[in-house]
């Protein structure tokens, strides 16, 4: 069964029930207000970037078939993104540009989240995410809560089979109001 859905993902193909609970993940209040994450585009964006690189992450662990959902999955969330700039009112030779620096700033924080999980000490990952998130603004306990919380989504997905995953059921863990 696993085989014939996954015959059916081939780059390109739709993945939008991963990709909606990536954004509805990105979304929940309880990352947002006071001193948490701007409700903002930009802190939208990256939240958005957080769990999606989250989800890549896991994928990347499933061989050819991971990888291919995790290209579609980008390559959506990408045309997502360039809509919405467009709704937004950006300049269309200026969409493209703006889309090239979003691309290239998934991958360095995609990298930064990654060498914080693979890392022993928390350190690394808290830095990455009090520059990206909270741009340098969350207080030692905030970070440790967003830490926690990171590292409990990264166990979850690891947990999560890729058939679950493609079904757009990662098994998020909650977000309690102390992890934003």
């Amino acid at each position: 069964m696993l085989r014939r859905l996954l015959a059916r993902l081939r780059p390109g193909d739709d993945c939008d029930a991963l990709y909606r609970s990536i954004v509805a993940q990105a979304r929940q209040p309880a990352f947002y207000g006071g001193d948490g994450v701007p409700d903002t585009p930009e802190g939208r964006f990256e939240l958005l970037v957080l769990h999606a690189a989250l989800i890549m992450r896991r994928l990347r662990r499933d061989g050819a078939a991971g990888r291919d959902l995790a290209q579609a999955l980008f390559d959506l969330m990408f045309r997502n993104l360039d809509g919405n700039l467009r709704e937004m009112g950006v300049y269309d030779l200026v969409v493209p540009r703006r889309i090239r620096r979003m691309g290239e700033a998934f991958y360095g924080r995609a990298g930064a989240y990654d060498a914080g999980l693979d890392a022993a000490d928390d350190a690394l990952l808290a830095d990455a995410l009090a520059r990206n998130l909270y741009d340098g603004r969350a207080g030692a306990e905030r970070l440790r809560a967003m830490v926690g919380y990171v590292r409990d989504c990264d166990r979850a997905l690891a947990a999560t089979g890729l058939a679950s995953l493609a079904a757009g059921e990662p098994g998020w863990p909650p977000v309690p109001g102390g992890y934003a």
